[in-house]
């Protein structure tokens, strides 16, 4: 372990605050509230390091209605109550309900630093829940939690700075292609969209491209796998099979994330669920591109009205295979060049994104125990 570095509790490092709930029952805690509230829920796939924001503001009155808190910005946030383990930092002052155990951190501790340990513990908090229903990490829990940080601020500083490097090239490589996508989308709805006005004759997606689906089940993953093993979650997994080498629209086709659409060049294995769909023989290879942006922005849209099932929605492969669109091969021709330059520049920074996230999280316990050296790094 390189520098001095001292063990503490979680409670030396900072304040932790517990969150709380206004009466939902009473419409002026909520309405037209200006305080962020942030829950759990809001952390659910959030990939970014800072959250402002959720999908609920109170009021003054509501704050006032409980015991939750105003807490400052770059206070950590840390998902106590099952599920255990999210982790944000506000970028302003926000208050949360009861399912955090944040940490406003002291003088002596650096919130970036404070952030990636967290991180780094998450496993080790979780384990110390408890609860029947669902487990949680209570107040006195958190802040007895012993745990090996850096005396000097300065060094903290220089280990958050190498991982915060990283994490800010692939925020910065996700807000790119935020904005790639928003590009692709005026294109569609100016020249391909039903409003658009384009003519030509309808055709349905079977007519240019061959649509399967995979034989597995979601457990036949493998950690640490060659392939991506596409489900219908929001991210892929690994595996060490495939079933097809190519270009190809993914689409989910069962669950929350029913008609979820994704673009994949390379090997790759399905689950039994998902959709494939890959170019005839006869087709320009290079037609998959638009094709992609059609089904991302439209089928999503066609099929959510019509699902079959209640509690679970799905598609079957007849609703891809009469997916409808208008072609009009001049207006594809001219704009197919586009399509593909977007959507290979999307993937490019994805695969990125997948590769500066290993890397950090390959350091991460390397820094936060102290095994890499971080004094000549130049703060």
């Amino acid at each position: 372990m390189m520098g001095n570095w001292k063990t503490c509790t979680m409670g030396e490092l900072g304040t932790i605050i517990g969150g709380a709930t206004p009466s939902t029952k009473k419409a002026e805690n909520y309405d037209s509230g200006t305080i962020s509230w942030i829950t759990p829920k809001d952390l659910a796939g959030f990939s970014g390091r800072f959250i402002s924001r959720g999908e609920r503001n109170i009021t003054e009155q509501g704050l006032k209605s409980c015991s939750t808190q105003l807490m400052p910005a770059h206070t950590v946030l840390f998902s106590s109550r099952a599920p255990i383990g999210y982790v944000a930092i506000a970028a302003q002052e926000v208050c949360t309900n009861q399912g955090f155990k944040s940490v406003v951190p002291n003088d002596s501790t650096d919130y970036m630093f404070l952030y990636y340990l967290l991180k780094y513990n998450r496993d080790k908090i979780e384990n110390l829940g408890s609860g029947t229903t669902f487990k949680e990490v209570s107040g006195s829990t958190m802040r007895g939690i012993e745990v090996t940080v850096p005396e000097s601020i300065e060094e903290q500083r220089r280990i958050a700075s190498v991982l915060s490097a990283l994490d800010d090239k692939i925020e910065n490589n996700t807000e790119v292609n935020k904005n790639l996508e928003q590009q692709a989308d005026t294109l569609y709805q100016s020249c391909f969209s039903p409003k658009s006005g384009t003519k030509g004759k309808m055709v349905t997606l079977d007519e240019f491209c061959s649509i399967f689906t995979g034989k597995k089940n979601a457990n036949a993953s493998v950690d640490g796998g060659k392939y991506k093993f596409f489900t219908c979650s929001p991210d892929a997994l690994q595996i060490d099979s495939h079933i097809y080498d190519g270009n190809a629209i993914i689409v989910s086709g069962n669950g929350a994330y029913t008609g979820r659409t994704r673009f994949y060049g390379g090997k790759f294995d399905l689950y039994q669920r998902t959709y494939a769909c890959t170019l005839l023989d006869s087709i320009n290879p290079d037609y998959i591109f638009p094709l992609y942006w059609f089904v991302k922005l439209e089928l999503s849209k066609k099929i959510m009205g019509g699902t079959r099932g209640s509690a679970i929605p799905y598609i079957v492969m007849n609703d891809l295979a009469k997916f409808e669109f208008v072609y009009n091969a001049d207006t594809f021709s001219k704009y197919m060049p586009v399509f593909k330059s977007l959507t290979e520049a999307i993937q490019s920074n994805e695969f990125e994104i997948e590769n500066l996230a290993m890397i950090r999280d390959r350091l991460l316990p390397k820094l936060m125990s102290g095994e890499l050296d971080v004094s000549d790094i130049d703060l």
